[in-house]
């Protein structure tokens, strides 16, 4: 029986040998992309988040930076900034790369390379594996710096959106029951030029 198309991407995917600092995603139907390293801001408001979220998870939880998850209903595998899942599911070999479907929080901070990326694709992506809450951090917003949460995924489209900009709070609602800060994400004038 010959490989699906999705089964030869992850193969693919498994295979490579990706340079320290990069990642390789899966975010279309027929290509593998590779993410340059991140920048300093970026890293710091991942930072900030991770604090953040630590804070209010079970203790059986996680916050991981950098963890691949599959999406095999749409042939996708993202890595987000930041993704908020179960210690027994990342810890579960059989099931490498994790489900997105046990992920209970996925975060993205846009950069400028990831704009379409993280606005359009990855929020169709999420909401079909139906992520619950997808969290996108955007320095770039043509609007201004701003952080925009996604609920209630139904149907491959998020029903809700909360939006703030860059400096006031955001409420992530149960079960995480949190107001992020984002009083301190550096603005697109700290960013690597």
């Amino acid at each position: 029986m010959e490989p699906s198309r999705w089964d030869y991407l992850l193969s693919t995917w498994r295979e490579l040998d990706v340079p320290e600092g990069w990642r390789a995603e899966i975010v279309t139907d027929d290509a593998i992309m590779l993410g340059a390293p991140l920048e300093d801001a970026h890293c710091f408001i991942a930072s900030r988040v991770c604090s953040e979220l630590h804070q209010a998870i079970s203790d059986d939880w996680g916050v991981y930076q950098a963890l691949s998850i599959r999406l095999p209903l749409v042939g996708r595998l993202y890595v987000p900034d930041l993704v908020v899942m179960p210690e027994d599911v990342v810890l579960d070999r059989s099931q490498s790369p994790s489900p997105a479907e046990a992920a209970f929080l996925a975060v993205e901070i846009v950069s400028r390379s990831s704009m379409d990326t993280d606005r359009r694709k990855k929020l169709g992506g999420y909401a079909c594996a139906e992520v619950p809450l997808y969290l996108l951090i955007d320095a770039w917003d043509g609007m201004g710096p701003s952080v925009s949460l996604h609920e209630q995924p139904s149907n491959g489209r998020y029903k809700h959106t909360s939006i703030v900009e860059f400096g006031e709070k955001i409420r992530l609602p149960e079960p995480f029951d949190l107001e992020l800060d984002t009083s301190r994400f550096p603005g697109p004038d700290k960013w690597a030029s």
